[in-house]
């Protein structure tokens, strides 16, 4: 007869074995380096990831810097609270969503702005973290050259994480990344429930 999966022994035994695999996982992770990071997909909390991650290397006592492509023709809380922040280097570079602009012209003359600051960054190992949002959507329309962002994300300093965010990143990019997660819609009160953009949720 199975035991129930719920008793206290069977429960103490699922975590003894848990245990012993992630312990052997971390003895097994030695190495530290710095992270490129891809936050992806069409869901919600790509952004919103990647400054939860920029708190927290704050919390170390990290220099980080920000630039935001794409983004720019409304302000938003995270530039509120992190532009005044000691360690924070930010930069609001974009002209406004693509489909409001309609202009390719002034969109890759702002997202090519947008990269020569975020090149400093990315060469100079003061900066312990680099976010680069919406990055994605820049490649996606060919604002930028896509080699020459893979190039500077890869020669970036050792030590150095960089996190990328937006939808459709690209394939290569991706197999540059040491981590990439891609964010699924489920539900969304925009789309689904004609609900505005919220302060505190989208802006």
């Amino acid at each position: 007869m199975r035991k129930d999966p719920k008793s206290p022994e069977r429960h103490a035994w699922r975590m003894a074995k848990k245990q012993e695999i992630m312990r052997e996982r971390i003895a097994n992770a030695d190495k530290d380096q710095g992270i490129l990071l891809v936050l992806t997909g069409p869901g919600k909390g790509k952004s919103s990831s990647g400054f939860g991650m920029l708190a927290r290397a704050l919390g170390h006592g990290m220099k980080v810097g920000v630039v935001q492509f794409i983004k720019g023709a409304f302000s938003t809380g995270e530039e509120a609270f992190f532009r005044e922040l000691p360690n924070v280097d930010y930069h609001v570079m974009g002209e406004g969503y693509t489909w409001d602009t309609q202009d390719r012209e002034r969109d890759m003359a702002a997202a090519n702005a947008a990269w020569e600051i975020a090149r400093k960054m990315l060469q100079d190992d003061s900066y312990h973290m680099v976010l680069l949002d919406e990055l994605n959507i820049a490649l996606r329309y060919d604002y930028l050259d896509l080699d020459t962002v893979l190039d500077d994300l890869h020669n970036r300093p050792a030590m150095q994480h960089a996190i990328v965010t937006g939808r459709y990143a690209p394939q290569e990019l991706i197999e540059l990344a040491d981590t990439v997660t891609e964010m699924k819609v489920v539900k969304h009160a925009f789309k689904d429930l004609g609900v505005r953009a919220q302060k505190g949720v989208e802006l």
